[in-house]
């Protein structure tokens, strides 16, 4: 098996998060090609004001794409916030979610918008029909991200190596469109990406810190892993009381 190497990956890594510190981090790393949140992430970061957010991330990230995300529910406020979004910067990507929460599918804003030249990012994708209906409805000649909830469909047991590939296949007419490969839970998620020649992969800063692992020697690592174990131990104090042991007489 071909050892992995950072310097031959050519999916690009986006930082995924909505934490200021972690972007201007993340965007002094030459490896970071651009950036995604979404309204969980702020949320869970305190964001109250998604406005003065945005710009502020915008004052940091001048040189690469960033996406955010409508979070209205009827398509007709979801394109007005798209517009609205789209306005803050020439590098900004609007996300769309594919449905909303009813199940109706953003066809009709997705083709209205990317018909007028407004970058999208489609979100929350999992079935492959879902790839085909955006496929169709993105403009040819408009850039736009495609992302497929590959994390997500991996959580179901199914592989989403082979529906990614699949994924590409479908987007192969629409050369403007990036397929992305959004929810990676492990740094091998990066790789599987890479070898099927999706285009991006979203990655939290924990992994983002986990690339400086990889080619590490193996045995070093179940060492460490052995002197983790065994420090956690004594810090804690454990201890097991050990009966005495009967000898034969």
């Amino acid at each position: 098996m071909t050892e992995p190497s950072v310097d031959q990956l050519k999916i690009k890594v986006f930082a995924d998060g909505a934490d200021l510190a972690g972007i201007k981090k993340s965007s002094l790393d030459s490896r970071v090609k651009g950036f995604t949140t979404n309204p969980t992430l702020m949320r869970v970061a305190g964001i109250n004001d998604y406005k003065a957010f945005a710009l502020d991330v915008l004052k940091i990230v001048t040189d690469r794409s960033v996406s955010f995300e409508v979070f209205a529910d009827d398509l007709p406020t979801m394109e007005h916030q798209a517009r609205e979004i789209a306005s803050w910067g020439s590098n900004v990507y609007v996300k769309i979610p594919v449905t909303t929460t009813k199940g109706e599918f953003a066809g009709s804003i997705i083709r209205s918008l990317s018909s007028k030249g407004v970058k999208l990012n489609v979100t929350a994708i999992m079935p492959l029909e879902q790839v085909r209906q955006v496929g169709a409805a993105l403009d040819p000649a408009t850039p736009a991200i495609v992302s497929v909830f590959a994390g997500r469909i991996a959580d179901t047991g199914r592989d989403p190596v082979p529906h990614m590939a699949e994924a590409l296949r479908i987007l192969k007419d629409r050369p403007k469109a990036e397929l992305l490969w959004a929810s990676p839970r492990e740094l091998l998620n990066i790789f599987q990406a890479n070898e099927i020649g999706c285009h991006i992969i979203t990655v939290t800063n924990d992994l983002i810190n986990k690339l400086s692992l990889v080619t590490k020697d193996l045995n070093d690592y179940s060492r460490e892993t052995v002197s983790m174990f065994y420090k956690d131990a004594t810090s804690a104090g454990f201890s097991i009381p050990l009966a005495a042991v009967k000898t034969a007489s």
